[in-house]
């Protein structure tokens, strides 16, 4: 079984809305988009890639697969849009209809907790998921997420949907931190003191193979 890893970049104050750029996302009137960038540095870069430019697996909930297509095949000049073309790319949905415009592109209907527990047990490599907090908020709590790293900025928007708005409470446990040259603080958690076998078996999910 696959380990799934999911990367939230967020503020002091919890947003994570439209990290990446103006336009990104304007819900709710939100024109602060874009907060993100300025922050990045080349120590953000070797955490997130090691350096190397290769295939992976990825998980996305429809919101962000869109944005993120909307964007990144376009930038050629930029590591990070070789990897994404390159890895496989789950992505959770009951609106989108195969097949999908980006490559390496495959969708999962139906239940997303059920969907993602079997990518998960027939997966040979660890799946990384981006952004997508509604789907993250639906599989932190049964145990489908192996590690969960925020990048914290230090910057405080005021307004703006957040990772974690309301909703069931959850213990994680520091595992690692990494401070970037920009003030950065990319922590890693994962949930307290749970075997994720177990959890996964107590919610009705078959054992490994």
């Amino acid at each position: 079984m696959g380990r799934l890893i999911a990367f939230d970049s967020v503020t002091l104050d919890g947003v994570m809305q439209a990290p990446g750029g103006t336009d990104e996302d304007t819900r709710g009137g939100f024109t602060q988009g874009g907060w993100a960038p300025p922050y990045f540095d080349e120590v953000m870069f070797q955490f997130s890639t090691g350096g190397q430019v290769a295939e992976t697996a990825m998980l996305f909930g429809r919101r962000t697969y869109e944005q993120f297509y909307s964007y990144w095949p376009q930038q050629s000049d930029n590591p990070y849009s070789e990897i994404l073309n390159l890895s496989r790319k789950y992505v959770v949905s009951r609106k989108l209809q195969e097949p999908l415009p980006w490559e390496n592109s495959h969708l999962l209907t139906g239940d997303p907790v059920e969907s993602v527990a079997a990518i998960k047990l027939n997966e040979g490599m660890d799946m990384t998921m981006l952004g997508s907090g509604v789907l993250l908020r639906s599989l932190l709590p049964v145990g489908l997420v192996d590690e969960l790293i925020l990048l914290i900025h230090p910057l405080v928007l005021g307004s703006g949907h957040k990772l974690f708005p309301n909703g069931d409470r959850l213990e994680m446990d520091l595992v690692d931190t990494v401070t970037t040259t920009t003030g950065v603080i990319i922590a890693t958690y994962r949930p307290a003191g749970k075997d994720r076998h177990e959890t996964l078996h107590a919610h009705g999910f078959p054992a490994e193979r």
